[in-house]
């Protein structure tokens, strides 16, 4: 993984994610269209990140950099956030649980 990448990682919620995703296409032109859906599996936040950029010439070099896959016309990055602390403690208690039923 790259540390662009990397970075994304560090948002923990759409918010921060869509503001450091802006910032990091800025380098490449400007961002024209940027949806981002969220989904949990197997106990892990993800966001699927689909985007466009002013030019054709600008995404090829965002892909590049990012190592983006392209789904339909759009830019397809998916990133690992993490979880929320709240969750994680949520996780952690459920856990503490499933093992005391078991002793």
């Amino acid at each position: 993984m790259n540390s662009e990448l990397r970075a994304l990682t560090q948002c923990g919620d759409v918010g921060s994610l869509q503001s450091a995703l802006r910032t990091l296409c800025s380098e490449f032109g400007s961002v024209s269209r940027l949806d981002i859906l969220t989904m949990v599996e197997a106990g892990k936040r993800h966001a699927v990140c689909l985007l466009r950029l002013d030019s054709s010439e600008h995404e090829q070099k965002l892909m590049t950099k990012l190592g983006a896959g392209r789904f339909g016309e759009d830019l397809c990055v998916v990133v690992d956030l993490r979880m929320p602390a709240r969750a994680q403690a949520w996780k952690a208690a459920s856990s503490n649980n499933e093992n005391a039923h078991e002793s």
